[in-house]
């Protein structure tokens, strides 16, 4: 039997970036943007607040872009401060690059199993989708997913009774599909 598994963000992840006034590794999106305009060219950048002291950082979206170069539906996303925008450019990888910065989402996901009929079956075949590009380790899903614990998934591993075409070791941020059988 075929299941579907879909892991899925709940919230905003955390930004990994050490802060300069009191050396915290963790910010917040605020969900707003500021825009700075020089006749013909445009700064944008996201604002992040470090969740110890509150002190704002800036994260450069656009640097010195010719305003008639954006899309002016990006420019009212960018006005109206869109909490989707601010989700999509978080998980941009140019972003991340140019800003040097990772994302933390420890807290910030789910997993939707569609129920636990599944759970006393002898062979599960189940299709993980990602939502977004969540790092996460497989054995941490499948243990979740299936209410086993993760020494008990690693067990099933070395046993030869749960396979993968994907490393199950690592953390992966793409959909895959594994095999259980009891």
């Amino acid at each position: 039997m075929l299941k579907n598994w879909v892991v899925v963000p709940t919230c905003l992840p955390l930004v990994a970036r050490r802060c300069h006034v009191c050396a915290s590794e963790r910010f917040r999106a605020s969900g707003k943007f500021r825009v700075n305009a020089h006749h013909k060219l445009i700064d944008v950048w996201l604002l992040v607040l470090c969740t110890a002291c509150g002190e704002t950082a800036k994260l450069t979206v656009l640097e010195r872009v010719n305003v008639r170069s954006v899309r002016p539906e990006l420019l009212d996303r960018l006005h109206d401060n869109d909490l989707g925008l601010t989700a999509e450019l978080l998980r941009d990888p140019v972003v991340q690059r140019r800003n040097r910065i990772a994302l933390d989402w420890g807290g910030a996901w789910r997993l939707d199993t569609g129920g636990t009929d599944h759970l006393d079956r002898e062979v599960i075949d189940v299709s993980v989708r990602f939502a977004a590009r969540i790092p996460v380790r497989p054995v941490r899903l499948i243990a979740d997913g299936c209410g086993l614990s993760r020494a008990e998934v690693e067990r099933l591993i070395v046993a030869g009774k749960l396979v993968a075409a994907v490393r199950l070791s690592g953390k992966v941020s793409g959909d895959f599909t594994f095999t259980l059988k009891r």
